[in-house]
C-alpha cells in the first residue's frame, strides 16, 4: 500500500514517544508451529510469520525475513538447507575475477527470489496500518558471498578494476530487486551490508557506498525509502554511510548508539541496537528490561533514534523476551507521558500561585 514516507518520518520524528522496529520475522514461527525450513522456502509462511508478529507487537513498521543468501543461490550458488537453521552458502562461485566476462545478472525470478517477494507482496497487501519493509543484501556483502570476503578483501587492493567489475555486476542485480519490492508494493527497503563494516573509510566509500548510492537513487523517493543496515564496526564510517543519501541508518550491538547519533543529520532515521543473540535470545525478561531502559535512557535526546535489535533475532527466541523488549519500551514512554505531566502540572501550578501572589500585592496598593 502507497504511504508519503517522508510524512512516516517525520511522524517519528514529531512523536512524544520512542517507536520501535525489531528485525525479526524467525519468531514468528513460534506463533504459527513451523520450522526455519518451511518459513525460508515457502512465502505463504513467510508472510504469516510476519503478519503474526505484526498483530502482536505495535511496531511502527513490518519488515520482511532478512534473507542473507537468496541473491547468492540466484547467481548459482549452493545453498545448506536445514529443518531448524539459517541457509548457509556451501561454497564461493567465482574463483577468478577473470570470469567476469562469462557472468551474467539473474532474473528476479531465480532460485528462491520469487517466494521472498511473493510474501512482500502478501505483507503490503493486508498489513496497511504501518509501512511493509522488504529486504536486500548490499552489494559488497554481495559480492563478499559471491567470491569470499577474504578474497574480496584482498582483490579490493591487488585487483580493484575486476573488483569494481563484480561490485557493478552485483549493484545491477540488486536494483532489479531493490525495484522489485516497490513494485510488490512495499514501501522501503532494508539494505544489509554488514561486510562493508571490515573496510576502513576510504574503501568503504569506493567498494561500497557508491554502490549502495546508486541504488537508492534508483529507487528511493516519497514514497518508497531505503534504510541501510551494518552491524559492524562502523564508528569510522559514519560519513561513508550519510553519503549513500539512505533515509535511515541501522546499526548493530557492536557500537554505542552514542557514539553513533550525534554525527547523524537529525532529519534521518537511526535504529539500533539491543543485542539479538546475547540478550533478546538468550538474555531473561528481566535482563532484556534492563538493557532496554538502559539503551532508551542514554538515547533520550535524539528524536530520530528508534528502538531495534542490532540484526536479526535469532530463530528460537521466546516470545516472552520479545514480550519483554516492548514491555520496557511500554514502561518508559509511560514515564516519559508522566514526567511531562508533572512538569506541566508544577508549570501550572507555579503560574497560579505567581498570579495569586501578584494580585495580593496589588490589591495592598490599591489599599
Amino acid at each position: 500500500m502507497k504511504k508519503n514516507m517522508i510524512a512516516w518520518i517525520n511522524s517519528i520524528l514529531d512523536s512524544e514517544e520512542i517507536k520501535a522496529m525489531p528485525i525479526m520475522t524467525y519468531p514468528g514461527l513460534d506463533i504459527l508451529g513451523k520450522t526455519v525450513f518451511e518459513m525460508v522456502t515457502n512465502c505463504e509462511v513467510q508472510y504469516y510469520c510476519q503478519k503474526a508478529l505484526s498483530d502482536r507487537y505495535k511496531t511502527v513498521a513490518s519488515a520482511t525475513i532478512m534473507a542473507l543468501y537468496v541473491e547468492a543461490e540466484a547467481f548459482g550458488c549452493d545453498i545448506n538447507y536445514s529443518q531448524n537453521d539459517i541457509p548457509s552458502i556451501s561454497k564461493r562461485l567465482i574463483n577468478s575475477l577473470g570470469s567476469l566476462p562469462c557472468m551474467k545478472i539473474p532474473e528476479i525470478a531465480e532460485g528462491k527470489i520469487c517466494e521472498h517477494l511473493e510474501a512482500a507482496k502478501m505483507a503490503a497487501d493486508i498489513i496497511t496500518d504501518r509501512p511493509v519493509f522488504g529486504g536486500i543484501i548490499g552489494p559488497y556483502s554481495l559480492a563478499g558471498r559471491l567470491y569470499d570476503i577474504t578474497e574480496m578483501m584482498s582483490a579490493i587492493l591487488l585487483e580493484p578494476e575486476g573488483s569494481h567489475e563484480l561490485l557493478q555486476i552485483c549493484t545491477d542485480f540488486l536494483k532489479k530487486y531493490a525495484m522489485a519490492f516497490k513494485d510488490a508494493g512495499c514501501n522501503g527497503i532494508i539494505i544489509a551490508e554488514p561486510a562493508a563494516g571490515l573496510l576502513a573509510e576510504r574503501e568503504c566509500n569506493e567498494f561500497s557506498s557508491c554502490y549502495v548510492k546508486q541504488i537508492v537513487d534508483y529507487v528511493q523517493d516519497e514514497n518508497f525509502i531505503v534504510i541501510l543496515h551494518n552491524c559492524g564496526n562502523t564508528l569510522t564510517l559514519l560519513n561513508s554511510m550519510v553519503s549513500t543519501g539512505s533515509a535511515g541508518f541501522h546499526f548493530g550491538n557492536s557500537v554505542d548508539m552514542l557514539d553513533i547519533l550525534p554525527y547523524i543529520p537529525s532529519d534521518r532515521l537511526v535504529f539500533g541496537n539491543l543485542d539479538p543473540a546475547g540478550v533478546i535470545k538468550n538474555g531473561n525478561p528481566e535482563i532484556i528490561r534492563t538493557k532496554t531502559l538502559e539503551l532508551l535512557n542514554k538515547t533520550a535526546s535524539f528524536k530520530n533514534f528508534v528502538l531495534s535489535t542490532g540484526c536479526d533475532v535469532p530463530p528460537g527466541t521466546k516470545l516472552e523476551n520479545i514480550d519483554a523488549m516492548f514491555n520496557a519500551l511500554n514502561e518508559y514512554n509511560e514515564n516519559q507521558l508522566n514526567s511531562v505531566k508533572d512538569d506541566f502540572s508544577s508549570f501550572f501550578e507555579n503560574e497560579l500561585l505567581e498570579r495569586e501572589v501578584l494580585c495580593w500585592d496589588n490589591s495592598l496598593s490599591v489599599a
